[in-house]
């Protein structure tokens, strides 16, 4: 089973699984009724574990690529394992990858038919953006764009399953702060860490292309994008999210973002890039904390 849950990061997953919980209570106000609340709960979780294995599933010659020559790194701290790539590292049969990911990503399809039959939509966008994102790794760096879309997607579907019609231009807004978060805080210090193996394989990441100085400067302009945008989520909210609500959501995206993110744009550092992924990937927590905090005050 370790071999199966290292394929789909689960640790990470359970991180981002947080950001559609935050979604869901902003745009409501309150807990949904208990049933939609357990399946949507194991829909997002099923439809994170079936992406993350899609991943590597599309992914895997490359992979195998990249880390031939020196092993294959144990990542950060919320994906360090010695699994970490298993059917790269010939640890599970990619016929074994596929099924896990197939029934996984049929239970996602199932759960996301009976919370709201438009969210198919989004359960079968999913992979096609997930895959061209594998696919564009030689290609493009722009697809980093892509990776934030993948990455906004499950945080849309919690705000269809309880606001069924959301505001268009709330929604975008939205979707423009997950895609900064994701850019500057997850995928381009991701990118650094793999920036030798990427380079090997003529890969073309931001890091890769521009190197640490504009990596670093990109990095630090999207999570100040991501910081400042989230000062207009209390929009979608029906609480009355004042400048408390301001105040403390400014405090976390300056401790795990911006903080971090500067000290990457000075030091250019590897470890630098280590310390941003791994407080970025707790803002969902932070986030999905704060908002509960309103709900049950309430």
């Amino acid at each position: 089973m370790k071999k199966f849950l290292a394929l789909s990061r689960s640790s990470h997953g359970v991180l981002d699984l947080a950001m559609t919980g935050f979604a869901a209570l902003l745009w409501l106000g309150h807990f949904p009724a208990w049933p939609v609340l357990a399946v949507a709960i194991v829909t997002a979780a099923a439809g994170y574990t079936a992406l993350y294995a899609l991943n590597d599933l599309v992914g895997v010659k490359v992979d195998r690529e990249k880390f031939a020559g020196g092993g294959i790194k144990p990542g950060y701290a919320v994906e360090a394992s010695e699994l970490r790539y298993p059917i790269a590292q010939g640890k599970l049969s990619l016929r074994g990858g596929i099924a896990w990911f197939a029934v996984w990503y049929l239970v996602a399809l199932a759960g996301a038919w009976w919370l709201n039959p438009f969210l198919v939509v989004v359960v079968l966008a999913a992979p096609v953006l997930e895959t061209a994102y594998c696919l564009l790794l030689k290609v493009t760096w722009w697809r980093t764009l892509v990776s934030g879309l993948v990455k906004s997607l499950g945080p849309v579907a919690a705000v269809l399953v309880v606001v069924p019609r959301p505001d268009p231009a709330l929604l975008a807004l939205m979707v423009a702060w997950l895609v900064a978060w994701e850019i500057g805080g997850q995928n381009i210090p991701a990118d650094w860490n793999d920036v030798e193996e990427d380079r090997r394989v003529g890969a073309r990441t931001i890091p890769v292309v521009f190197g640490p100085r504009t990596a670093g400067a990109a990095v630090l302009a999207a999570l100040l994008a991501c910081v400042v945008l989230s000062l207009g989520l209390p929009a979608m909210s029906p609480l009355p999210l004042g400048m408390p609500y301001l105040a403390a959501s400014l405090a976390i995206g300056l401790y795990l973002l911006l903080w971090p993110g500067l000290a990457l744009c000075l030091s250019r550092e590897g470890s630098s890039a280590a310390r941003l992924f791994d407080r970025a990937s707790l803002y969902p927590v932070a986030q999905l904390a704060l908002i509960l905090a309103f709900v049950l005050l309430r």
